[in-house]
């Protein structure tokens, strides 16, 4: 297994070191309808008191999304989209010590959420929706994840997937990158996800993961989002029927413990608790390999 390559980070108030060891994203979704948790942080006391919960539990970011981008979501208009996020990011920007990362396509979003205390933009289409969105990560000098998605999150699970998903995600994120770097965004304020489940079949999925060491060649840091997707419910079905998406928590333990062997940088979990056990455990073991 090779060793994970080190990066630097940095931050509007701080840097954030990659591959020393795993850093957990943990996900908060103030959405009323994303697949695994829709409403549950919709109220602004919940969402508030999940994110310190998060933290306390070990997240070293937390990632906040205002828009559902499950198989077949047809998209939030930007102003809701502002609307549930920016009160979330203003009651924990003085309370939350670790950094908030913005989980969006459109640049008017992240526009506002960075001027709130964001430190990092999560694209997860990869500069697709909105090119903009690069001009503007440009201009504040923050961190951008681009993410590898085949279609839209309406189309993405119904279109044709890839013959060769390693070269199709590879050519996505090259595309990205070019993007990004035109812009002006520095090479080092970006990093790059696979797209776990965007327009991927459930094998695809799983050969992504086994071959990430492929996608640590292009020269960024890599994210994994994994956690409790449709792959991993259809994988331990029971009586023909997928695993309900909160029963999902070991499949994912053992896709983020693959994961991490295997280059990951930073995974992104809905478990925060399980899921920081299941890193630290496994950076050891990466760590006795070399």
């Amino acid at each position: 297994m090779p060793r994970r390559k080190l990066y630097r980070l940095k931050l509007a108030r701080r840097s954030l070191l990659l591959g020393e060891r795993t850093l957990v994203m943990a996900v908060l979704n103030v959405t009323p309808d994303s697949f695994s948790d829709g409403g549950k942080f919709f109220r602004l006391k919940s969402a508030v008191d999940a994110a310190l919960a998060m933290e306390r539990a070990g997240a070293d970011i937390l990632d906040i999304g205002g828009e559902s981008t499950r198989p077949g979501s047809l998209g939030t208009p930007a102003t809701e989209e502002i609307a549930r996020i920016l009160p979330v990011i203003e009651a924990l920007r003085r309370r939350l010590k670790i950094p908030i990362s913005i989980d969006t396509r459109k640049a008017s979003v992240a526009e506002i959420a960075l001027g709130a205390g964001a430190e990092i933009v999560n694209d997860i289409s990869g500069l697709g929706h909105d090119p903009s969105l690069a001009d503007l990560a440009a201009r504040h000098n923050a961190p951008i994840i681009l993410m590898h998605m085949r279609g839209t999150p309406r189309t993405m699970q119904k279109m044709s997937f890839a013959k060769d998903v390693l070269k199709d995600v590879r050519a996505g994120l090259r595309a990205s990158v070019a993007l990004a770097r035109k812009a002006g965004i520095a090479q080092s304020q970006i990093v790059l996800d696979p797209g776990i489940g965007f327009g991927k079949n459930y094998a695809q999925n799983y050969e992504l993961i086994a071959k990430l060491p492929d996608l640590a060649r292009l020269g960024y840091p890599l994210l994994i989002g994994t956690s409790r997707k449709g792959f991993i419910g259809a994988t331990l079905a029971r009586g023909g029927e997928p695993l309900a998406a909160e029963e999902r928590i070991w499949g994912t333990a053992a896709t983020v413990v693959a994961s991490i062997l295997n280059g990951a940088h930073i995974v992104r979990v809905h478990d925060v608790t399980e899921m920081v056990q299941v890193a630290r455990v496994t950076d050891c073991l990466l760590n006795s390999l070399h």
